[in-house]
């Protein structure tokens, strides 16, 4: 599985010691991936938090891909304020199973459903779902 993780995964993973979604990393045979859009977003959110060396590290585990847009026809049916498009764009672009966020505002109502060919996942319902152990 090639798994897309929005900005907000990688923040809680980085920043918050027991975050559920640290079970997705890193695990054999899945692909962790994010645009670099997301990997910026953590940056401006964490300011006046201390930098946390977990974050760095679990960035090791993750494809950074550039960012890309999506034709409108692909987006059909969904409606993602122009700041979340980027993160869709890159789950499809970069050719993902999964998009795993915890944006319940914006991507909520696509939980479930398939953006492009994308399966949207919130992070506690996929991180719960894992059964295997993680690889050390």
């Amino acid at each position: 599985d090639r798994l897309s993780v929005d900005a907000n995964v990688l923040f809680s993973t980085g920043y918050i010691e027991d975050a559920g979604a640290r079970a997705l990393w890193p695990r054999e045979g899945v692909t962790l991936v994010t645009p670099w859009y997301a990997v910026e977003e953590v940056g401006r959110n964490r300011e006046g938090r201390e930098p946390r060396h977990r974050l760095r590290e679990l960035l090791e585990y993750v494809e950074v891909v550039p960012v890309g847009t999506l034709p409108e026809s692909a987006l059909e049916g969904v409606d993602l304020p122009d700041k979340d498009r980027p993160i869709g764009a890159g789950a499809v672009l970069a050719g993902c199973t999964h998009l795993i966020t915890g944006d319940f505002r914006h991507f909520g109502r696509c939980f479930g459903q398939h953006l492009a060919g994308v399966l949207v996942l919130p992070q506690a319902t996929f991180a719960a779902c894992l059964r295997w152990p993680p690889v050390r």
